[in-house]
């Protein structure tokens, strides 16, 4: 199975970085679950959990408060006005 490179960013420092299978986000329209291959997206986020299933099969929880969600080549960016890992 193919894997997403994933980031995640806060307006001060970078949150988490790694390898992923899948994510999952909350945004304006719904939520949203990103695998490889996906379309390319630009969403607006909501305040809430981004989770992703790791290539190794862990699990990290990030809360995330408002901005922006994009997945271009399998590169999913997640930059977020506050950022956390839960």
């Amino acid at each position: 199975m193919a894997d997403l490179t994933v980031t995640i960013v806060s307006a001060d420092e970078q949150i988490w970085s790694g390898q992923a299978h899948m994510v999952v986000a909350r945004t304006q329209v719904g939520e949203i679950g990103l695998l490889a291959g996906h379309q390319p997206l630009l969403g607006i986020l909501s305040a809430g959990e981004v989770r992703i299933t790791t290539s190794d099969g862990g699990r990290i929880v990030a809360n995330a408060e408002d901005g922006f969600i994009s997945m271009e080549n399998d590169t999913v960016t997640i930059a977020a006005r506050a950022a956390a890992l839960a």
